[in-house]
Order: C-alpha cells, then structure tokens, then sequence
C-alpha cells in the first residue's frame, strides 16, 4: 500500500524526525511505501497532490496542531501521539493498513468529519480526550515560544558575557528626546556597545513571550480568527503581570470566546467579514474586558506568589527541587512530562529571578545527561548492546552535548526496565548538583555550546559529569545483572537517533 504520514513535535526538533524514520524503517520492513511530511522547526515539504490522489491511508503522528489538515479529509487516518510512532512505529503501520482495507479512501468511513460539517477546530483534535487536547493546545503555544525563548535568552546572555551584569544600566541604544528625535548612542569600536545591543535585542525578544503564547495557543483551539484577542490578551497578561500563567489563562479564553463565536451561524451578508472583522472585533473585545477587569489582578498576584517562593528556595529545597526536575526531564525523555518540567523553567527566565535562573540550568544539565550516559555505557561495554545501539550510542554524543533529551529513546524503548530508572537517578543527581553548586542559565537551550554563558560553568560541568557516570555505571550493572543468552542475539533495528537534526 502507498501510505502518508505527518509528524510533528512541541519543539519542532528531535521527535518530530525520529519519529519519521521509524515510520519509514517499519513501513520498509514490511513492505509498503510511505511518503513523511515533517513539519518540524527546519520547516516541511508538503504532499504532492498526485501524493495525496494515490495515498491509500494517513498516519497523524503529532502532539501539536497538523497544518492544513483538510488535505487528507479522504483519506482513512490514525492518529497517535509522536513519541507512540518512535516506539511502536511497525503498530501504526497495521493499524493504517487495517484501515485502508476497512475504508477505502473517500468512501463514508473516511470522510465522517466532512460530512458532519465539523468545524476547523473540531478538526484539529489531538486526542479522543479534553486531556489530550488541552495539552495539545498548550503544546502548540509553547512550540512557537521557543525560538523567541532561544534567540532572546542567548543574546542576553551574551551580553552579560560582553558587558558584566552591569549591562543592565547601560543607556539604551537609540533614545527620544521631548520632541521626538532619535539619537543613537552605539560606538562600533567598543564591546560595551555590542554587548548593549544583544542585552536590548534579546530584552525585545523577551518581551513576545508572553503573546505568542496566548497567540498561538488561541490559533490551535480556533484557528486564524482567535490570533488577534489572543495575542491582545497575552499582551494585557504582561501589562497587568500576570506573566506567564496570564498567558495561559489568555489563549486559552480567546481560543474559547472564537470557537464560541464559530458555532453561531451568520446572516449570507455577514459570513464573508467574520472571520477578518467580526470574529476578531468581538473576540479581542471580550477577552481584553475580562483580562483586564477579571482575570487579571488574581493572576498578577499568584505570578508575584510564585516568584516569591523560587526566590525563597535555598539549601536543601533548592536541592530537593533540581532532583525532582531531573527526574522528570529524564521519565518520558522530551514526552509531556519532560516538557512539563522545561515549560516551567522557561516561564521562570521572564521573571530574571536568580533561583529561576538555576532552575533553567538544573534542567538542562538533566535533560543532557541521559544520552550523554547512554553513550558512555555503549562505549565502554559494547557487548551488553546491539549493533544498532551502539551506532545509536555514537550520535548520543552529539545528541546529549546538545541537550536533546530524545537521544536515549532507542535505548529506553529497547529496554524501559532497566534504562529509564538508570537515567532518572542520573538526572537526579545532575539537576541537584547544578542546584546546589549555584550554576545559573539565562539561554533555555544549547547545551554544551552555551557553557561559556553559564553562571559558575565548571562546577555546572561537574554536575553533569556525574549524572553521567551515574546513569552510566546503573545501565551496564542491571544489563549485566539481568543478561538473558536470548538478548546476546541481534534486535530488530530501531530507528538511529543519528537521524535527528541537531539544534544547538
């Protein structure tokens, strides 16, 4: 059979490719055609249309939002979670097959949403459940939030590199006077300046935070009519400091006030302007009424709440705390767990609070750990893993030193009981480490390429190094403990985490 499949990740960067070489490894394997649409952060290239005409299934392998979803209205589909087409991509294969041969492209089966008119945004569903929609939807938003997160984060923290932390009093580089006259004050030939600008640039970028989140988290509940309340909203979370809770609270309210809005069926004479007038004059109305008059102030105050308590953390908290988030960066490996834990240090960077800024550290030094000790236990005991394992081992590295968590995947859903306790402990003892050394990070990725910008990077280092051996030393001991002569022969192949684009 000629099969379709689109995968798409919160970040855009490591599931979102793996997941398509499983797919097409097991669809090799057992011998069908599949064409992979990736729409990840290095963008994608679109079906065909004779693509789309001669498909005879599709598989959604996505925890975010499926662009231009109608295109395969006609086609059978089966949808997963991404992380579900890493592990169990031969699964989806029988499952799109199965379906092809009980619905026949076009037929009624297959085009049951058409046909009962759903809406755009009853279309973009992310699960059989309001669970796994909501966090689909919150996804969405955190995945457009990111490279703002990224760019913003490292040009601050570059010029703190340049210019010390009393950069933050530096003059801004173009002011206004009274009357409205630009002047600029920026000497190419001294580092101060440059180091200026990144601290500005990055403070600018900073500030889109909190409405592309509420922007985009609208989009992917209503579609394009919500973007305008909900990057309104977002923008009055940040004018009532609400912060990021605001954020949350705003897109989500927006995208509710358009689907709303959506299911009222217009006069002939109107229908042409709502999506473009009425839709957004309404929608932004409502929500920036009840975000500034409403929500606002009790969100304002549990922000202010939350930064108080990361402040007040120190000794044995902070330390109990950097455990905990390593635990979760490393349980489900890039999953919804593991993007819990780095959402929420994320969401601390906009507050520039110190402890938010070692929080930022903690998880990062645990989310490099597990294939960082993947890699090493592959290294020094190669008998204890398969040949495609050990080529898997070889690009965790890369992986690990580049804070893609998702580099130990192959080797978690090879064997789980024995390899995801093994890295927990090890990312526990990173994430604590980092906590209790101090270490600081105002990038929100890059792993070891951003060492340099790290508060108290040595130390940082050295936490790292010892989850490492950690996680390492548990793997090779309860693989040698537990060897089977059955697990001495060849596994079928998984798919290489080689494949992974590498985002520094």
């Amino acid at each position: 059979m000629k099969l379709l499949a689109v995968t798409a990740c919160p970040t855009g960067i490591a599931h979102t490719y793996m997941a398509a070489e499983a797919l097409e490894v097991a669809a090799e394997e057992a011998g069908h055609e599949i064409v992979v649409e990736t729409q990840g952060s290095a963008g994608s290239t679109p079906f065909t249309q004779a693509q789309l005409d001669e498909a005879d299934a599709i598989i959604l392998a996505a925890d975010v939002e499926v662009r231009d979803r109608e295109r395969f209205a006609h086609l059978p589909t089966v949808t997963s979670p991404v992380k579900k087409a890493i592990g169990g991509a031969p699964g989806l294969i029988e499952q799109a097959v199965a379906k092809a041969a009980e619905q026949p492209k076009g037929s009624a089966a297959a085009a049951v949403p058409a046909q009962r008119g759903e809406s755009d945004m009853a279309v973009k569903n992310f699960g059989s459940g309001f669970g796994s929609r909501l966090r689909g939807w919150l996804m969405t938003g955190v995945s457009y939030v990111i490279p703002f997160v990224a760019a913003g984060g490292l040009l601050i923290a570059l010029g703190f590199a340049l210019g010390g932390y009393q950069i933050t009093e530096a003059p801004d580089v173009v002011s206004f006077n009274d009357d409205g006259v630009a002047s600029v004050v920026f000497d190419p030939g001294a580092l101060q300046s440059w180091a200026a600008l990144f601290f500005q640039v990055g403070g600018l970028a900073f500030g889109f935070l909190v409405p592309v989140l509420a922007g985009f988290i609208a989009y992917a509940i209503a579609d394009r009519p919500a973007l305008v309340p909900g990057f309104v909203g977002g923008m009055i979370a940040v004018q009532t400091h609400a912060g990021f809770l605001g954020g949350l609270v705003a897109g989500l309210l927006a995208g509710a006030v358009i689907y709303g809005l959506k299911l009222w069926q217009p006069p002939r004479a109107l229908a042409g302007i709502m999506p473009v007038l009425v839709l957004p004059l309404i929608g932004t109305a409502v929500v920036g009424a009840i975000m500034f008059l409403v929500v606002g102030t009790p969100l304002a105050a549990a922000t202010t709440g939350l930064t108080d308590w990361l402040n007040g953390l120190s000794g044995t908290n902070a330390i109990l705390l950097g455990a905990l988030l390593g635990l979760m960066m490393a349980f489900d490996m890039g999953g919804p767990v593991n993007k819990a834990a780095y959402a929420f240090a994320v969401a601390g960077l906009s507050t520039g609070s110190e402890t938010a800024l070692m929080i930022m550290a903690a998880v990062m030094a645990a989310g490099m750990t597990p294939p960082l000790a993947l890699a090493l236990a592959t290294a020094v005991r190669k008998n204890l893993f398969t040949k495609v394992e050990q080529e898997n081992g070889r690009a965790a590295w890369l992986l690990g030193a580049s804070f893609i968590t998702e580099g130990a995947i192959p080797f978690a859903a090879a064997d789980p009981l024995r390899v995801i306790p093994s890295i927990m402990a090890g990312s526990a003892v990173a994430g604590s480490l980092s906590m209790a050394f101090g270490s600081t990070l105002r990038a929100p990725h890059g792993g070891i390429f951003v060492v340099p910008l790290i508060g108290n990077p040595f130390a940082y280092l050295l936490a790292i190094v010892a989850g490492t051996l950690v996680s390492a030393v548990l793997v090779v001991a309860l693989k040698s403990a537990r060897r089977t002569p059955a697990e001495a022969t060849p596994a079928p192949a998984t798919a290489p985490a080689a494949a992974a684009p590498v985002a520094g």
